[in-house]
């Protein structure tokens, strides 16, 4: 028996008795669609636990903070009972287009613009895996490691 012939006898038999979902396989061919090639990685350094904030609206928020490839990345997420709500600053300040890429939304996610301050709002983000990806005026790029929200 050669050796292509047993690893697809064991393939066959993984198969039949414990089969891989079909949206695990799905993701991961997504997660192919969703790499930003050349894009340097600012990952997650900091989480703050949900805390209820006196007087807010929504009450709920999370605190996020990316660093890496140069920037660094606050984000608040607010619950805002109908779904969640990104706010955001881009440190050194500088305007950019951010996308939103998220398992529940097209391909293409959602797309703002930064201000010059590094400041942007996504409204109503759906509870999911999420990251953000940042292309920065000097033609760099920039995404965030994966969270769930």
């Amino acid at each position: 028996m050669i050796d292509d012939e047993l690893l697809g006898r064991v393939r066959a038999a993984f198969q039949a008795v414990d089969p891989v979902p079909e949206g695990v396989v799905a993701a991961g061919r997504a997660a192919f669609a969703w790499r930003v090639p050349g894009a340097g990685l600012a990952e997650l350094a900091d989480e703050q636990e949900e805390r209820v904030l006196a007087g807010a609206r929504g009450g709920r928020v999370r605190a996020l903070t990316f660093t890496g490839a140069g920037v660094t990345v606050e984000v608040e997420v607010h619950d805002t009972g109908r779904g969640r709500e990104l706010t955001g600053r881009l440190t050194p300040a500088v305007a950019a287009r951010v996308r939103l890429r998220h398992v529940g939304l097209e391909s293409d996610g959602a797309v703002v613009e930064a201000s010059a301050s590094g400041h942007f709002v996504f409204a109503q983000v759906p509870e999911g895996l999420a990251s953000l990806v940042f292309e920065l005026p000097d033609a760099s790029t920039v995404v965030t490691s994966w969270v769930r929200l």
